[in-house]
């Protein structure tokens, strides 16, 4: 493991998490997760019945041998919501990290941030590992790390929407005053817009719809873990200068003739 991501002392080889909603069969959705290479998905708590049993269970198709549950307070439009959706899930024996969303308005599906920061205080306080599902706002990832947060959690784009990187400069300032990971939630429609997310130095993507809602979920699954691995790659390893006029490949100094 070369270049592992580690998020509250829990370290992960691959730097992309998927979901588990949307897909056309639970059987597609786990042949994605494998295609994915991904070691973490989201569960969406208030929309997935902990009580199913079986192959009715969307749990039972999540190889958690390999693969860490994430639950998700997704739904939830109030802090109160949301810190009860955590502590549930966490009684139903799925975990004590939790993927925080406080939605603040049903259109756009953008956060709440006065009630995120308040969720987020609570659950810190109570021993969750808080992952918060923010906007690019540069100050609130800052208040939210500052809350304790594990990871902060930016959007690319509205959720669902499929644009890409829209304010790509916000997640540059972001990345720069953070210190905690920095994980790109929402926005992701095809693979260019990973590798350009992760080129940019975030340190994950978060994707659920731009997989499961492709024409060939699984071929996309591919698709998005080598754009992941791509885009970190070439973060790693620099990216020329921009210049305004062209650069010759083969230096013209001792040319025959010249």
């Amino acid at each position: 493991m070369v270049d592992p991501l580690v998020i509250a002392g829990r370290t992960f080889s691959s730097r992309l998490v998927v979901g588990t909603g949307k897909y056309p069969s639970h059987e597609v959705m786990k042949a994605a997760h494998e295609a994915s290479g991904t070691e973490m998905v989201t569960v969406a708590v208030r929309r997935v019945d902990l009580s199913a049993k079986g192959r009715e269970s969307l749990l039972s198709w999540i190889d958690t041998s390999r693969i860490f549950i994430l639950p998700n307070t997704a739904g939830c439009y109030t802090a109160d919501d949301a810190v009860r959706t955590a502590r549930l899930a966490r009684e139903a024996g799925l975990s004590n990290w939790i993927k925080l969303e406080v939605i603040g308005d049903e259109k756009t599906l953008f956060p709440d941030n006065e009630g995120l920061l308040e969720a987020t205080r609570i659950l810190v306080r109570e021993g969750f590992v808080v992952l918060p599902y923010t906007n690019d706002d540069p100050i609130a990832c800052r208040k939210l790390e500052e809350a304790g947060a594990a990871a902060v959690m930016p959007l690319g784009a509205p959720i669902g929407s499929g644009l890409g990187i829209q304010n790509p400069n916000n997640l540059l300032i972001i990345k720069e005053q953070a210190r905690v990971p920095v994980i790109v939630d929402a926005g992701v429609g095809t693979a260019s817009d990973a590798a350009i997310a992760m080129e940019l130095g975030m340190d994950a993507v978060l994707m659920n719809t731009a997989i499961a809602g492709a024409n060939d979920p699984v071929l996309m699954a591919g698709a998005m873990k080598r754009a992941v691995e791509a885009g970190r790659m070439a973060f790693l390893a620099g990216r020329i200068e921009r210049r305004r006029y062209a650069t010759a490949s083969s230096p013209l100094e001792g040319v025959i003739g010249r």
